[in-house]
This record gives structure tokens, sequence and C-alpha cells, in this order.
């Protein structure tokens, strides 16, 4: 008995500072404790996202990463430890976790988010947090939650600089305020990243999460905040009512997903795959489509091994030859 009445007091306690909200209450603590919230990412923004949310007391969190922690990601991914270089960051991840509230159910996906899997994962909750930090999925989830109209909270940074945007359940797509990748795409490994930096901006996706489950008004969805911490400037903008784009949406498939009278045309050179992503698929530098792939009355499908060129290379297929264009994550 007393070790019941011991246990209530801690689980009593362990929200009670943000019980006391106006904004929360008992009532919102409910909510906490019944959402289901797919994250996308468990390395420099997830690191900061999943403990605030399960600090908070989101009842149901799903992890997905299929990557393992590396000695470069300690700076910024405080979740892991020197003991936990090359585990599987999902795992890992789960297992810091679990002490820090073990009311909180917690499941490990260490695996790629792809289009086999996509509509089963975010289907099944209620919000989806993009912490991945890759355009490809980012692309992906902003589809998949917008045609089932799940909110989506996605971020990006980068040296010191980043943004933060709700988008869907209610509001504009993704693409209907990034219609298009940029030509130049940076990285961590290329440009280099504050693990401070992306912090904030982890810290920031996990307020907005919490907000959209607690139902606050006005809501962080069709919102985008920016921040430069190197200047010390945030801004933002407001995207309620923006129209969604009236071009075909281009799909990410998979090698299953073919058809028989897919065109497949694989953008990586030898040098980065040996071999292509399916047999018989014609080789093309990235630069070279236009010019090399004759417009076709089938579908033309783009491989590469992150979907950023071949996401490229579809749009301009797309909007040049108006042809059937798809994504083939290899």
């Amino acid at each position: 008995m007393g070790r019941g009445n011991a246990d209530d007091r801690q689980v009593s306690d362990r929200y009670a500072r943000q019980i006391i909200l106006p904004e929360v209450g008992a009532v919102g603590q409910a909510k906490l404790a019944a959402a289901r919230v797919l994250v996308v990412g468990a390395g420099g923004l997830g690191s900061s996202v999943l403990p605030a949310l399960a600090g908070a007391g989101v009842g149901h969190i799903d992890i997905v990463d299929h990557d393992r922690v590396d000695a470069s990601n300690l700076h910024r991914q405080w979740l892991y430890r020197m003991s936990d270089i090359g585990r599987p960051k999902a795992e890992a991840a789960w297992d810091a976790l679990a002490p820090l509230n073990p009311e909180v159910g917690l499941h490990a996906h260490a695996e790629r988010l792809r289009p086999s899997n996509v509509e089963g994962l975010v289907g099944a909750v209620d919000l989806v947090v993009d912490a991945a930090d890759s355009l490809a999925v980012t692309y992906m989830l902003g589809s998949t939650c917008h045609r089932l109209r799940k909110p989506l909270i996605t971020a990006s940074v980068l040296e010191q600089r980043g943004y933060v945007g709700g988008f869907s359940g209610g509001a504009p797509s993704y693409r209907a305020i990034f219609p298009d990748m940029p030509t130049v795409v940076g990285s961590c490994a290329i440009n280099g990243v504050l693990g401070s930096a992306v912090g904030v901006l982890g810290s920031l996706q996990a307020h907005m999460a919490l907000q959209v489950l607690l139902g606050q008004h006005p809501s962080p969805l069709g919102r985008l905040v920016s921040v430069d911490l190197k200047t010390m400037n945030f801004g933002g903008f407001g995207f309620e009512g923006t129209p969604e784009p009236e071009d075909v949406e281009i799909a990410f498939i998979e090698a299953c997903d073919l058809r028989s009278g897919d065109r497949v045309v694989e953008l990586r050179p030898v040098e980065e795959a040996p071999e292509p992503a399916v047999a018989g698929a014609m080789r093309v530098a990235p630069d070279e489509v236009s010019a090399e792939i004759q417009p076709s009355s089938g579908r033309v499908v783009f491989a590469c091994a992150s979907g950023v060129r071949a996401y490229r290379a579809a749009r301009s297929a797309q909007s040049r030859w108006a042809c059937e264009a798809a994504v083939l994550i290899a």
C-alpha cells in the first residue's frame, strides 16, 4: 500500500508544473496521455523532440530511424552516450526515454521510412513530427499527412539557422509553401551545425506539437517560424489560406511498385552505385536528363539514394513533357 501511494505521488508530481498552466490543466494532461505521435528521425532534432514529448506525458510515441549512432553525432544528439555508438538509433532512443517516463508507450522502428510503410505509420497516429532533416522524407510525409489530414510539424537546421512549421491537419500542406525542392541542398556533414542550434529548433518542434495536441489557439498549424541564431533574429509568417498546387504530385515508389512499361533512369554515377537501382535502368547524369531523355507516353521513374536528385529530375520531366513521373529511392 505504501509503495502504491509513493508511486501515485510521483505520477502526480511529474506533471504538476505544467498542469497548473491554464492552457494545460487536468483536461489537457488527459489529452496528452491519450495522444499518439510519430517521430521520424531520432538524430539531432529528435534528440530534443523525443524527451520533451515523453517528459510532457504524451501517451504513445513511435520512433522511426534506420541509422546507427556514430561518434560524430554526439555533439548534437544528446539522447546518446559513447556506449551507444554502433547501436540503432531507434533502439538506443527507446532505452534513453523509457526510464525518463515509464508511463509513455514507446515503439522503436529501426527501419527507413519508405512508400510501403509511411501510410500505415502516419495513419495510426494523431500527429507527425518530421525530425529526419531529409527533404525526400519531408515531401513524402507532407504528401501523406495532407492526404490523411494529419498535422505535420517539420523543421530543418543547418549551421546556426533553421525553421520550424506546422502543416496539414486543416492547414495548407508542405508543398503549398514549398512546391519544389531547392536546387542546392546542404548537409551537416558538409556545412556543419552547432548542437545548440539543433536543440533550439527541436525544442520549437516539440512545443508546436504539444500546442496542437492540447488544442491551443491560435494554432501553430499554418505558421512558420525562422531562426537565425548567429544574429539572434527570429521571424516567421502565417500561410493559412494558401492554395494547394494544381500540378500532379510526384509519387515516391519502391522497386515492387514498378510497372511493365516504366522507363527507369538511374541518376547515380557508377562510382556511387556500381549496380543500378533495377536491372536495365538507363544511367544518366542529373544535368543531362533534358538532353538524354526523350518524351514518352509511359511513366518515367528516376532513381537515386536520397530521392533529392530524382525528385528534381521528375519535376523537370513532368513540366517539360507533361508525362507521368515518379521517384524510386534506391
